[in-house]
């Protein structure tokens, strides 16, 4: 890590939790994005957390967009920089939580990507609708107990699984997708970074433990993180020019009820669907493992 930059684009003193995953996801992506960056940032918990008026948190240039429209605000930044600058020109840097990625803003995401603009698209998944009162969002796991989701006799927690949101963004033709995770914050920073330096919309994707929507003790966020990636829940990828490319590969899957069983989202399940969810984590994994091997698998 000696040599990642010591400067601080995201400061200290923000309203998040202890053990924020999504503050520690902003303080790498910000470092990642640097002085010449442009940031604009959907209506979400870091939004709420880092500008309480009349402070902020943040030391770029940074746009409040509404929770559904970051990518049409960051497409405009784009288009506007494009013609003020011929060098030199700052990077555009949209950040979004899964409910304004996945569900609320996706529309303006896609048409982002579609109409081919220069930017880094980053989505802080903390799996819920988290700064709401934790609502289920499109990226919440199956079984995973909400506000609009509880676990009792009738209804069993979220009865869906997670919308595949790297690959749809990559079935856009995106020239770079990556999945990340805050238990590993050189590798994230990496991924921004490149992000921000390929030509084209780019896209990259951080599973950010949240301490109160999953019912996590606060000392335990990168602990949590660490085996969203170790069990398979959260692999991660490159997706670059159409192929697949695996960043951390497991020899061995550690069982899913390990990640589980730390998170009181899942208390209730019973052994049948802790089996049920350990047999999608384990054919998930093994689908995107297998992409690898098919060379360019996307546009």
């Amino acid at each position: 890590m000696n040599n990642l930059p010591e400067k601080e684009y995201f400061a200290s003193g923000h309203n998040a939790c202890r053990g924020c995953g999504p503050a520690i996801a902003m303080r790498w992506i910000a470092k990642a994005a640097g002085d010449n960056t442009v940031i604009a940032h959907a209506t979400g918990c870091m939004e709420v957390i880092s500008t309480l008026y009349p402070y902020t948190s943040w030391k770029t240039p940074w746009i409040h967009s509404a929770f559904e429209n970051a990518g049409a605000v960051g497409s405009g930044v784009e288009a506007a920089l494009k013609t003020l600058y011929s060098k030199n020109r700052p990077n555009v840097l949209m950040i979004g939580g899964d409910g304004s990625t996945f569900d609320i803003g996706f529309q303006a995401l896609s048409g982002a990507i579609q109409r081919k603009h220069n930017f880094c698209y980053v989505c802080y998944d903390n799996e819920a609708y988290q700064n709401t009162g934790y609502q289920r969002s499109g990226a919440t796991p199956k079984y995973a107990r909400t506000t609009t989701t509880p676990y009792g006799k009738v209804v069993h927690g979220n009865d869906t699984w997670q919308k595949p949101m790297p690959l749809i963004i990559a079935a856009h033709g995106a020239k770079y997708i990556a999945t990340a995770s805050v238990s590993n914050v050189v590798d994230l920073y990496n991924k921004v970074k490149k992000g921000l330096e390929i030509p084209g919309p780019a896209y990259v994707q951080v599973q950010t433990p949240c301490v109160p929507g999953w019912g996590i003790n606060q000392a335990s966020t990168i602990q949590v993180a660490k085996l969203g990636v170790e069990t398979g829940a959260y692999p991660l990828y490159e997706i670059e020019g159409g192929k697949v490319k695996m960043t951390r590969k497991l020899e061995k899957l550690v069982p899913v009820k390990k990640y589980l069983e730390l998170q009181a989202r899942f208390r209730n399940l019973s052994e049948d669907e802790v089996k049920e969810f350990q047999s999608r984590v384990r054919y998930w994994y093994k689908y995107i493992e297998s992409l690898e091997s098919k060379g360019k698998v996307f546009p």
